[in-house]
């Protein structure tokens, strides 16, 4: 009752919250995409590079979220943006990158050779199998690690709320220095519907961009 109770009461900052949330993850999880599908399509031409790249992702995502906020703060202190908003998005950015370029990258190479000599029968050069035949074949398992970036990136996010970024953290951080269980969970419960409906909604979008002879397959 004192959960149903404190949802009633706070709508409104529920849904502030949760907007907010929606646009930190929308930012850094966007520029994950422009940053990330052309390293991963990049990469495939050079093994060599694919396995650096590859790897210094897993090195980043292994850094505990709340060390790699506090790295942020004395950089872009620099620049007067040591909290909030610019180093949330950043280290969101950052996570996200490793699931978007892995994916790319086994998602291109997987492409069947086949098809690619296909395309340069027709006369296609490189740019144009990019972007007409390898890009839509691979866009499925593409969208997959958007998923995924989605996902792991909005529990991360409320991490974020201990530099000032806003979001669902503020509800349980405010919860946790007021030593009060209701926000805590209202909060951590807000996090995850909104993971569960935005995992649903990009499997939704990944089923309508899967070419339909791959759903046939």
């Amino acid at each position: 009752m004192l959960l149903i109770d404190f949802f009633i009461q706070n709508q409104e900052l529920i849904i502030t919250s949760t907007l907010e949330h929606i646009s930190l993850v929308i930012a850094a999880v966007g520029m994950a995409i422009l940053v990330g599908v052309p390293i991963g399509i990049a990469i495939t031409q050079n093994k060599t590079a694919a396995d650096i790249v590859l790897y210094l992702g897993a090195i980043i995502i292994t850094i505990p979220s709340i060390a790699l906020f506090g790295l942020m703060i004395p950089i872009l202190s620099q620049i007067g943006h040591g909290i909030g908003y610019v180093p949330a998005v950043i280290a969101v950015f950052l996570y996200a990158m490793l699931p978007i370029i892995r994916n790319t990258y086994t998602a291109i190479n997987d492409v069947q050779p086949s098809l690619r000599e296909a395309a340069r029968g027709v006369g296609m050069n490189a740019l144009q199998r990019i972007i007409k035949v390898e890009i839509p074949l691979a866009l499925p398992v593409i969208m997959a690690g958007v998923r995924s970036a989605v996902v792991i990136n909005i529990g991360v996010m409320a991490i974020a709320a201990y530099i000032g970024a806003g979001g669902l953290g503020s509800i349980i951080a405010r919860g946790i220095s007021q030593s009060d269980p209701t926000q805590v969970f209202a909060g951590a419960i807000a996090v995850s519907v909104l993971a569960i409906v935005a995992d649903a909604v990009l499997f939704y979008i990944q089923k309508k961009v899967t070419p339909i002879g791959l759903v046939s397959h």
